[in-house]
């Protein structure tokens, strides 16, 4: 029911941007302020795009949520690629660590790195 209730809005709310104005308007699509909504915006999101694009013909309506959806899905990613970026300098961390055998080095980085990295694996 909430998920048919968000397509009518979204119907509605592209349908009244084109009347008011033929260009397309930006949609800032969902948030992923951290690494666990990001995956689980990619997740969902990718989700409900594989179930858009399996149909035979999409609608423009369809084609309106495939456009907010790409910006939920690029927000997502945007935020994956940056905790990424971070996981890769706690291993550099710890891979330094263990190379003069600073073992406090290892163990704070390893942990932080496997608490981070256990969201994508999840």
């Amino acid at each position: 029911m909430k998920r048919f209730a968000l397509v009518i809005l979204s119907s509605l709310l592209i349908s009244g941007a084109v009347v008011a104005d033929e260009r397309h308007e930006h949609f800032k699509g969902k948030p992923s302020e951290t690494l666990d909504e990001a995956v689980a915006n990619f997740s969902e999101g990718n989700q409900r795009l594989a179930e858009l694009i399996a149909a035979e013909s999409i609608s423009d309506e369809q084609m309106g949520e495939i456009h907010m959806l790409s910006y939920t899905i690029e927000n997502a990613l945007q935020k994956i690629d940056e905790e990424v970026d971070a996981m890769a300098i706690l291993l550099e961390e710890v891979h330094l660590g263990s190379e003069t055998l600073d073992q406090e080095r290892v163990l704070t980085n390893g942990h932080d790195y496997l608490n981070a990295a256990q969201t994508l694996v999840e």
